[in-house]
């Protein structure tokens, strides 16, 4: 039986192949792909299924009477590995105009996310490289091995505006791949040469390994992180995200980040109403208890093939809750899932939403945390060995 075909054009990246890099790559082991169509889930991932990619021209669907596994007997198909491609990138940063987000230039060091957080908004992403939105996402990560050195390039390049760089805007730059690579690491530390300001958001606690190089860009007001905390509750974490650290780990990365003197917030999101909301107020005080001096809250939004995917996870986890959760997701956003709209796709409104906010805004208020923070610097950005002069002429 075949699970899925693609005729549309995929992605030209090949399997890493680690021996043709430098050391620091060799050490990496890189599964193989299985030559079993439709492999068992296996624990720990988010997704339960790879629907079609919405570019596919063909789509086959298994047959279930020959791949479900026989009543009492092990089910021996393979459980599905996570893969790592090359992404042959020729640029580091990457740009939008959108009205609705914060910052304009942004790098990415990997895309997939092997966390596998259900409610992602970017997985439908995926899609463009021919991959699906759902198991792809998680199992189908593209390394950007060369990122550093683009970004070198292009921050060195006279038509580079200083400004600030977002990093994790569509992965975790912190994933555990990040361990091995230390992709996301060589970025910052091209950053700080240049010390160019950078806004990081994170759910893995392993941002911690880097204090040393955030130390060096606070001296020049150039850094802020946000931990991103979306429940308290381990069964739901495990549920949800169920690779990304517990929430504990997460309150405690906030904690040492503070007290190394880092600018440090945390950021609720998504908000998933009738399901995590009630526990607002509770995020905001372990967070400010843990050092976090400001906080950020976003609505939960379904673009694309998510809706699908996270209606299916709901009826597989909290079936009881399904239909109150998608019926408030529809409310926050005039009965549609999403809204692709400039102005409207960010924002969510409604008497839940409304409610919600308000819950969010008083949580922060007793728990002293702060509603504007300073500005990020770029009066100390340089060129290394360059006229630095010639920056504002």
């Amino acid at each position: 039986p075949i699970q899925r075909r693609v005729e549309t054009s995929t992605i030209s990246a090949t399997p890493l192949d680690f021996d043709e890099f430098s050391s620091y790559f060799r050490s990496l082991e890189v599964a193989r792909v299985k030559t079993d169509p439709v492999p068992r889930i296996g624990p720990r991932r988010g997704a339960a299924s790879n629907p079609a990619c919405r570019f596919d021209r063909i789509h086959y669907e298994p047959d279930p009477e020959r791949v479900q596994p026989v009543p009492d007997e092990p089910d021996s198909r393979p459980a599905v590995p996570t893969l790592f491609y090359r992404d042959p990138a020729r640029r580091a940063l990457s740009f939008n105009q959108s009205p609705d987000i914060p910052f304009d230039a942004s790098i990415n060091p990997y895309r997939g996310c092997e966390h596998g957080c259900i409610y992602c908004y970017a997985r439908p992403s995926h899609e463009y490289l021919g991959f699906s939105a759902g198991l792809d996402f998680e199992t189908r990560i593209l390394v950007k091995q060369d990122l550093p050195e683009l970004l070198r390039h292009e921050l060195g390049s006279r038509s580079w505006k200083p400004q600030v760089i977002a990093i994790g805007s569509v992965t975790d730059a912190y994933q555990p791949i990040e361990r091995r690579l230390r992709i996301t690491r060589r970025c910052l530390e091209v950053l700080l040469d240049f010390r160019n300001p950078v806004a990081i958001v994170t759910k893995s606690t392993l941002v911690t390994r880097d204090i040393d190089l955030f130390r060096e860009l606070a001296r020049f007001d150039a850094i802020r992180i946000y931990l991103s905390v979306t429940t308290l509750d381990p069964a739901l974490h495990r549920a949800m995200e169920p690779r990304a650290a517990a929430p504990s780990r997460r309150l405690a990365a906030i904690e040492e980040l503070a007290n190394a003197g880092i600018p440090v917030g945390v950021m609720i999101a998504p908000i998933v109403p009738g399901l995590t909301d009630h526990e607002v107020p509770s995020i905001v005080e372990a967070a400010a208890a843990s050092g976090a001096k400001t906080a950020r809250h976003m609505m939960l939004r379904l673009p694309h093939g998510l809706a699908s995917l996270f209606e299916d996870w709901l009826e597989r986890h909290y079936p009881d809750r399904k239909s109150k959760v998608m019926q408030r997701i529809r409310d926050m956003r005039n009965g549609k899932l999403n809204d692709s709209r400039f102005y409207d796709r960010m924002h969510a409104g409604g008497f839940f939403a409304d409610q919600t906010h308000a819950l969010f805004d008083l949580a922060c208020r007793r728990a002293g945390l702060v509603d504007a923070v300073p500005e990020l610097s770029i009066e100390s950005f340089r060129r290394p060995g360059g006229d630095q002069l010639a920056l504002f002429a």
